[in-house]
């Protein structure tokens, strides 16, 4: 757990060290403050204490962000070749990806940490329902450790950060938006099996203030299933190199 801990520390002062870290910063409370406080929930023109409209641009934002933050995580570093070195110390890959994951969701965290004066300010304007709010920002911390499971799994599978983009933006369009067109589309099991899968259909359900514990499930597998995946193209890697 050690060097977990260590090498999510080096990721986080890499993403600060690139500025990195302030961009998305700076993006996200942008539009987020924007949309939720002027263009579309202005809080006081239609005097409702909700922080739906945050969320929605939240979710939308992070399917974005997401992949650029772990586009280099293992792409940048298989490609100069700084992981074989990181590799010869005593980690293992389940630590390596491990650290990354953490370092990224740290990042997240510190992220949506930023958004909490939201949360104090339309308390005090309004009757603010905890449940839904604690449950909103339960979702969007899981969707995003579902999002940097994909994320790093694409990282693991090129050296070009582009490509590991792009790819992690097209396995996330699928969970973000296919599946739910093609339950829409469908009736009967197709529909049902293709519902599962949607990310919206569960991040909807928790950001209401409906904790299930079949949403839980959804996002963890996700990013676990992109853990494992990561680990073992890294593993891959470093047997053929």
């Amino acid at each position: 757990m050690k060097a977990v801990w260590i090498i999510a520390k080096r990721e986080l002062q890499a993403f600060f060290d690139s500025l990195t870290a302030y961009i998305l910063l700076i993006l996200f409370l942008g539009l987020s403050g924007f949309f939720t406080w002027i263009a579309v929930g202005d809080i006081f023109l239609v005097k409702q204490a909700s922080l739906r409209v945050f969320f929605q641009i939240a979710y939308w934002s992070l399917f974005l962000f997401i992949p650029a933050i772990t586009m280099r995580m293992i792409a940048e570093e298989r490609k100069s070749g700084t992981i074989e070195l990181l590799l010869t110390k005593s980690v293992t890959h389940r630590e390596v990806v491990m650290g990354k994951f953490l370092g990224g969701l740290v990042l997240i965290g510190i992220a949506l940490a930023f958004t909490l004066p939201y949360v104090i300010t339309i308390s005090r304007i309004g009757n603010l329902d905890g449940g839904a709010t604690f449950c909103g920002y339960l979702a969007l911390l899981l969707m995003s450790a579902s999002y940097l499971g994909i994320g790093l799994l694409a990282s693991s599978i090129t050296d070009n950060q582009i490509v590991a983009f792009l790819l992690a933006l097209s396995i996330g369009i699928l969970f973000h938006w296919v599946f739910g067109i093609i339950a829409a589309t469908n009736t009967g099991w197709t529909s049902t099996i293709f519902n599962a899968l949607d990310m919206n259909y569960h991040f909807s359900s928790m950001s209401r203030g409906v904790l299930d514990f079949k949403d839980v499930v959804y996002f963890l597998s996700l990013a676990f299933a992109g853990i494992f995946l990561s680990e073992i193209f890294l593993d891959k890697h470093n047997l053929t190199s």
